[in-house]
């Protein structure tokens, strides 16, 4: 069942027949020629859910973050509703949050019952700092959510001692930075509770999934709890058992020996997929710097000596109109986020919020995945400069 090289991380359409450039995708999954073998086991041995496969994954995750324990669940959303739901977030009380991000942060917060309080961004990085922070506090702030934006960490170890003494949690939405550090740890293993999502993007896949890191072993045993709609005992002794006990509230959110199965794969090659996205990043900076563009495309910076890039953002003047030039030329370009305070779904929460409303109509996320080629990445810096040479405006 190995898949063949040819095989391996060749580009294809949508529909699977035939053939496209790898620039006309935006983001892509990578294979490394073992998932299909993994998934066959799983076939083969009938155990499709919650198993060995899981908890076999949990460890390894942990090992690779040098932390003393990973909970796996079903989806990356999941990861954070169960964190903060063990972090104690509920009816009545507020999260901060950025509105530069994806949807489903927002979203993660509402399930708890809690609502949000929007924050600005720095322009350069698009992720919150310390000072933007601390401004969006309110008096029933109970957790703060930074967004690790394109992979890179956020400090906010000036806020630490304020939020111990006002009880205010942590919770690092991480869905982008798998394999990146915070100084000399790596993103997950600095004592904060950490939230990972497994999609078929991200820089590890499971397919669908996401992990928490707990930061104690309550917190561990509250995410389980809560993953596996509060059933106390595990899947071994409810085989050998006629009952069980359910505690209290609880969802269906555990990760399936499938996906497992597929991340073990994809976390035993993750150094080649994490050296090939850092080359990427690197190739589309000195290329970029080469135009000598600084008022019509701007680099969001990643700092990429700690980071595994998620992605490759830029700003640009006539955004709208720049991404539907590169797609007609079919480079895949995406937009990645449109900001969150000002959709309808949460209009309730709306803040003016300057910075994050001007770069929400700049930014442009140019095609990143392990397919790409450093030839490649002339390609789309060439068509992006052929546009850019027609776009009147310049940034701010």
């Amino acid at each position: 069942m190995t898949a063949t090289p040819a095989a391996v991380g060749a580009s294809t359409t949508a529909s699977g027949a035939g053939t496209a450039p790898a620039v006309s995708r935006n983001a892509r999954p990578h294979l490394h020629g073992t998932e299909l073998d993994a998934l066959h086991a799983v076939l083969a041995d009938g155990v499709f859910g919650h198993g060995p496969r899981t908890e076999r994954f949990e460890r390894e995750l942990a090992r690779f973050l040098g932390v003393a324990d990973v909970v796996a669940v079903a989806t990356g959303t999941a990861a954070l509703h169960l964190a903060l739901l063990a972090a104690g977030v509920g009816p009545g009380d507020e999260v901060v949050v950025p509105s530069q991000t994806f949807c489903a942060t927002v979203q993660a917060v509402l399930a708890t019952g809690a609502h949000p309080r929007f924050a600005e961004i720095d322009p350069d990085t698009l992720c919150v700092t310390a000072a933007t922070v601390r401004a969006a506090l309110g008096p029933r702030t109970r957790a703060v959510v930074p967004v690790l934006y394109g992979g890179r960490a956020v400090d906010l170890a000036d806020l630490h001692e304020l939020f111990d003494r006002r009880g205010i949690t942590v919770v690092e939405d991480a869905a982008h930075a798998f394999g990146s550090h915070h100084g000399d740890r790596r993103v997950g293993g600095t004592g904060l509770l950490t939230c990972f999502s497994f999609d078929p993007v991200k820089n590890l896949t499971c397919g669908e999934g996401g992990a928490v890191v707990p930061r104690t072993p309550e917190d561990a045993r509250r995410v389980r709890r809560l993953r596996g709609l509060a059933i106390d005992a595990d899947h071994r002794d409810r085989a050998r058992s006629t009952g069980y006990t359910v505690t209290g509230f609880g969802m269906r959110a555990h990760l399936p020996a499938l996906n497992a199965a597929l991340g073990l794969a994809q976390l035993a090659g993750f150094d080649l997929v994490a050296d090939r996205r850092d080359r990427l990043w690197r190739a589309y900076r000195d290329r970029l710097g080469e135009l000598a563009l600084p008022d019509r495309v701007r680099l969001v910076d990643l700092d990429i000596d700690h980071t595994v890039p998620f992605h490759c953002v830029v700003r640009v003047p006539d955004r709208d109109r720049v991404f539907h030039c590169l797609q007609a030329r079919g480079i895949g370009v995406g937009v990645h986020y449109p900001p969150n305070h000002l959709q309808p779904a949460f209009a309730d929460w709306h803040t003016p919020l300057p910075v994050t409303e001007a770069t929400g109509v700049e930014i442009l996320s140019l095609p990143l995945h392990p397919a790409l080629t450093v030839d490649d990445v002339d390609t789309v810096v060439t068509a992006l400069h052929d546009v850019l040479r027609t776009t009147s405006g310049a940034l701010p």
